[in-house]
């Protein structure tokens, strides 16, 4: 019976994650009435017990009252007030954890995930995806002319175009410098490469303003196609390679590799989509 009541008392006490403050204090006045009631019981057994072997002090009955009246409420309070402010700590801990994982899955310049959240995201998805790698056309051109500070909102303008334009169905990361990088298991590959198309070509045509300036950028893209067993650094290896080919044709254009061995790269130029 101890043990039963033991572990009981433990299984109320443990702390879950909460998801508000009100969370925790609804879960708060569910234990402290619970504990309450096992308290209640626990001082009624104990005077019971002591009735019965005459070791009450007093009448049975105003021991019943006091119990009555004492105990459910202070018990209640103590374990309320106890639950409430160690489930608040734990909210708190839960929400700057959370934090502290979006702050490390996240660049900050660009908004998109980062290098590794994107790695953990492709190499965890076990059906066939495509991944596109695009790359701001003579982006050291953009800092050395204009400055770093107007570079970094290229990129982050850049970025905005990325994910308005291929989040909905993609995953959208920044990997390094003016490099982006985006992939999909939710469609076919003819199909991510056209959107990767059409996203380069929107770029392309945009206006970037910066403050006074009003920036052309354009951007260059190598697709690869990646079968549900393939990592990440394969698919990028590839998508690489189409990136420089895209570079080395001239740039402002994507370039396809969709044969998983040797790379058959062609140009999305102009209308041939």
């Amino acid at each position: 019976m101890v043990r039963l009541t033991r572990d009981w008392v433990i299984r109320q006490l443990l702390f879950a994650e909460f998801d508000s403050y009100r969370d925790v204090v609804r879960k708060a006045v569910w234990v402290g009435f619970k504990v309450s009631v096992l308290a209640y019981a626990l001082n009624l057994g104990a005077h019971l017990l002591l009735y019965w072997f005459g070791l009450l002090p007093y009448a049975l009955s105003s021991a019943l009252i006091i119990a009555t009246v004492l105990t459910p409420p202070i018990t209640f309070i103590l374990s309320t007030v106890a639950y409430v402010a160690v489930g608040l700590a734990i909210h708190d801990l839960g929400v700057s954890r959370a934090e502290l994982e979006h702050l490390s899955r996240t660049d900050m310049l660009s908004g998109l995930l980062n290098r590794r959240a994107l790695l953990e995201a492709f190499d965890q998805c076990n059906q066939e995806k495509s991944l596109l790698v695009l790359d701001i056309d003579h982006f050291k051109l953009v800092n050395d002319t204009h400055g770093h500070l107007v570079g970094d909102q290229v990129i982050a303008k850049v970025a905005a175009m990325i994910r308005t334009a291929l989040g909905e169905r993609c995953i959208c990361a920044r990997i390094g410098g003016e490099e982006f990088a985006v992939f999909s298991s939710d469609m076919n590959f003819a199909e991510f490469a056209v959107l990767g198309e059409l996203t380069r070509r929107r770029i392309s045509t945009t206006r970037i303003r910066v403050g006074n300036k009003v920036l052309s950028v354009t951007v260059s893209g190598g697709v690869a196609r990646a079968l549900p067993e393939q990592k990440f650094g394969e698919a990028f290896s590839r998508a690489d390679r189409a990136l420089y080919a895209a570079k080395t044709r001239g740039r402002d254009r994507l370039a396809l590799c969709y044969d998983t061995g040797k790379p058959d790269l062609f140009s999305l130029k102009s209308n041939a989509v």
